[in-house]
């Protein structure tokens, strides 16, 4: 779910999974979402060929087992713009999209535009454009927005994507979401015999304060399988890992896997799709507060290289978004720049070293943990923000 902030992603969220996605305290105090947020559902269709989300029947009865299509996983994005860098990590594990736009705004509104230029980055091509709030207008402004839409899409990845009108309060053509996502956003082939790769999103402690020694339970780590399959009692490493004290040197951490969750089942093993939860042997001061979040988990062996210095094949966007919608010439990189990176979950800033054309040298504040060949994110401090300046790829 990506989009402007205040467009309906969370709404909608809660209305496909029954799950209010924003639970940080800071979240429920300004009413927009600062984490990513995740939630399961189930989708079916009815011999009728009505299709509804788990507990949602059409007439009201209890779900069909016979009648279940597929299990999605959501990814509730935050749409503010000072948060795009989580927004992207949230599309790098995603296979679909929905864009949400507000049908009672003018379209495009300043994330709007990032988000989708974002998840051209993600290269994520399956998306569906949801035209979220026509309740709260008229059919002929609901016709002018839609116009405005098509405008808009013109040109990009997103320009032949369907767009559903939809009022996500009142639960107004969720079946005719439904529907158009089962049908433009297929699950894709899995390798389970690919080496096992997770990228960590959320990461927990979940013992209560005065908990005895006995009865503490260890960290807790979520976010996506995108290769492989991890299965309880597997050795697992945790990659770039932790800081060398006094030295800048990082070690992987290793722990076991004691059980997983997904789509809300206790399961002996998971491959790849769909969010997952991972119960682990580690001290649970490794994982609280997110901790863990933008590092990879591998089988034990198998971790991708820690990278403290990158060659990036970069490619430049011809304009960046401003606070106000505008446009602005993105220039080229300049030897010294600090940019902000972003590859799968992962964060970090560098500085810009022997930049030629078309290929970049970046030494990393924080090192990644990542592939040759893996795609990343670049954002340029402009004012007080980070915006959204291009992509590259790992070339060493």
């Amino acid at each position: 779910m990506v989009g402007h902030v205040d467009h309906g992603k969370t709404t909608l969220t809660k209305a496909l999974s029954g799950v209010w996605t924003d639970t940080h305290s800071e979240e429920l105090k300004r009413g927009i979402s600062i984490k990513l947020g995740y939630a399961d559902t189930a989708f079916y269709k009815t011999k009728k060929g009505e299709y509804y989300a788990s507990g949602k029947h059409p007439d009201g009865e209890k779900d069909d087992p016979v009648e279940l299509e597929r299990v999605v996983s959501f990814v509730d994005a935050p749409g503010h713009e000072t948060l795009m860098a989580i927004m992207i990590s949230g599309a790098s594990i995603m296979d679909g999209a929905l864009l949400m736009v507000a049908a009672n705004e003018t379209c495009p509104q300043p994330q709007t535009r990032e988000h989708l230029m974002a998840l051209e980055i993600a290269g994520i091509k399956n998306i569906i454009v949801v035209q979220n709030k026509i309740d709260l207008i008229s059919k002929e402004k609901a016709i002018q927005n839609h116009k405005e839409i098509k405008d808009f899409l013109k040109g990009t990845i997103a320009e032949n994507a369907p767009i559903i009108p939809i009022s996500a309060h009142h639960d107004v053509n969720l079946d005719v979401l439904i529907s158009t996502i089962e049908n433009v956003i297929p699950t894709p082939e899995r390798n389970d015999k690919e080496d096992a790769l997770l990228y960590v999103a959320r990461s927990f402690d979940v013992n209560r304060p005065g908990t005895r020694p006995n009865d503490l339970q260890g960290g807790i780590i979520g976010g996506s399988i995108v290769s492989g399959q991890f299965k309880v009692g597997d050795e697992i490493e945790i990659g770039p890992g932790r800081r060398v004290s006094g030295k800048d040197i990082w070690i992987p951490i290793e722990s076991t896997i004691s059980s997983i969750k997904g789509g809300g089942l206790n399961l002996d093993s998971m491959n790849a799709g769909g969010l997952c939860g991972m119960a682990t042997k580690l001290d649970p001061n490794f994982s609280k507060s997110d901790n863990l979040s933008g590092q990879v988990v591998a089988i034990k062996g198998n971790l991708p290289p820690i990278r403290q210095k990158v060659e990036l094949d970069v490619s430049l966007l011809t304009e960046m978004v401003g606070a106000g919608g505008d446009s602005t010439e993105v220039y080229p990189l300049r030897h010294g720049e600090t940019l902000m990176v972003t590859v799968a979950t992962a964060k970090s800033v560098g500085t810009v070293s022997n930049n030629q054309k078309n290929k970049v040298f970046l030494n990393l504040k924080l090192p990644i943990c990542a592939n040759i060949g893996s795609r990343l994110s670049l954002s340029r401090r402009v004012g007080t923000r980070w915006r959204l300046i291009g992509h590259a790829s790992i070339v060493d």
